[in-house]
């Protein structure tokens, strides 16, 4: 089986990631619950590899996480 990808800017101003919706498949408009796969892609970059169940498309999408300041 073969597989379709593409990368899909996910900015979403001043909003965490992880409050922020989930994606839908831009092919049937099937809800995705949990990305397949994630990986850093540098220090402040983290990526995520979706794959809609219902009819198989990919895609990755891509987030800059913010850096913690740790005061003492």
């Amino acid at each position: 089986m073969s597989a379709v990808a593409e990368v899909l800017s996910t900015v979403v101003p001043k909003r965490d990631p992880r409050c922020s919706e989930l994606p839908t498949c831009p092919v049937c408009a099937d809800s995705m619950v949990a990305a397949e796969a994630s990986a850093y892609v540098s220090d402040h970059v983290i990526s995520y590899l979706w794959t809609c169940d219902t009819c198989g498309y990919g895609f990755v999408t891509k987030h800059a996480v913010k850096q913690r300041i740790v005061c003492n």
